[in-house]
């Protein structure tokens, strides 16, 4: 890059940075930018960067891919319904070990001493009741607990998520992790929730990018509902969104994890990435 090229990078950057600097961003993380090393490495030293800028980041992960490998591998066979995994006693207990466990940890030891590993159970920060009987162990999250988030993120850490929460009796609960990133924006007021994920946006047509929707205004949101726009796993991620959107969250984007710096280019960036869902009145 010349001289000049990083000049004029940093001079559109800046803005951003001042914007964000002291401010929470909750980033859910899935999709194929969790299997792939390379992307993972990525992703992991940009929200270093970030926390080096000053940006107080969370981090709430899913799981799916690693999930459904350790079923197949003990011949479990998963079914879905509305985008949620029904999730019985066996498939809970595996849930839980990789969620909070492998999955947690590989991302944590990818922060270089940045991140510390947690699951909805610790402090009770995921309260949960029954979603669903025919769901089984899927948790609707009823309370959520900032202490342990707030304080990590006081010490200059990265809170490093798993989406496992817990009943008023101890009992374990998969936890959609869309929903769970949103509730958790809601609750540290963040400036920003971002969905990064395998996909370029929301689209108008699934199998073509070029159809990408830059912009969404949350009183839009049904109509690409009935239209068939926003269905199956994208139900629960973007209705995630206009809930934080509608409690105070100001901003809420997904972004494609499997472009390298989508999220640097996202905050930081007059081009942005992805779909931005916003409410008019919080731009006026």
């Amino acid at each position: 890059m010349k001289n000049e090229q990083m000049a004029l990078l940093f001079s559109e950057a800046t803005p951003y940075i001042q914007k964000y600097h002291g401010k929470t961003m909750v980033i859910k993380y899935g999709g194929n930018a969790m299997i792939n090393e390379t992307l993972k490495n990525a992703v992991m030293n940009d929200l270093v960067t970030l926390t080096l800028l000053g940006v107080r980041v969370v981090l709430v992960h899913g799981g799916g891919p690693a999930i459904n490998e350790m079923l197949k591998k003990v011949g479990v066979e998963s079914h879905f319904v509305g985008g949620l995994r029904v999730t019985d006693d066996a498939t809970m207990e595996i849930v839980q070990q990789v969620l909070a466990g492998k999955v947690n940890k590989d991302l944590v030891a990818k922060l270089r001493g940045r991140g510390v590993g947690l699951c909805g159970m610790d402090g009770q920060m995921l309260r949960c009741s029954e979603l669903d009987a025919q769901l089984g162990h899927v948790g609707e999250i009823t309370r959520v607990d900032t202490t342990l988030i707030s304080s990590l993120l006081d010490g200059g850490y990265i809170p490093v998520i798993a989406t496992v929460g817990m009943d008023d009796l101890g009992r374990a609960y998969n936890v959609n992790a869309d929903t769970a990133a949103a509730k958790i924006a809601i609750a540290l007021k963040a400036e920003k929730l971002v969905s990064m994920t395998d996909i370029a946006g929301l689209l108008r047509d699934k199998d073509d990018e070029s159809t990408l929707i830059p912009e969404v205004e949350v009183s839009e949101i049904e109509g690409y509902k009935a239209a068939g726009v926003i269905a199956g796993g994208m139900i629960p991620k973007i209705g995630g969104m206009a809930d934080a959107i509608y409690q105070g969250v100001h901003e809420a984007v997904i972004i494609d994890g499997r472009v390298p710096h989508s999220i640097l280019l996202e905050t930081f960036s007059d081009r942005g990435s992805g779909t931005l869902f916003y409410r008019r009145s919080h731009r006026e």
